[in-house]
């Protein structure tokens, strides 16, 4: 699977491209076609960045990543 890294993942907000997509737990998923993220915005949160610590205080769980595409794995990040 494709790796990106959080500067590739961030121009995918569905303002400076097409696509539409977020990170969890270190996959990356693609939510282009959904209409709760149109304009790359969902509620509080925006497109083109890693979720994984906002989710708690989503009124749903992790499942609802299961009806979105992975399309890539989130880089690791070495910053000190």
């Amino acid at each position: 699977m494709k790796e990106y890294t959080k500067s590739q993942l961030a121009l995918r907000n569905g303002q400076d491209r097409d696509e539409i997509w977020v990170a969890f737990r270190g996959q990356i998923y693609d939510v282009t076609h959904s209409r709760l993220w149109r304009d790359g915005k969902h509620y509080e949160h925006w497109a083109g960045q890693d979720l994984t610590d906002e989710l708690p205080d989503a009124p749903h769980t992790e499942t609802v990543f299961d009806k979105f595409e992975v399309v890539g794995i989130l880089a690791v990040s070495h910053e000190l």
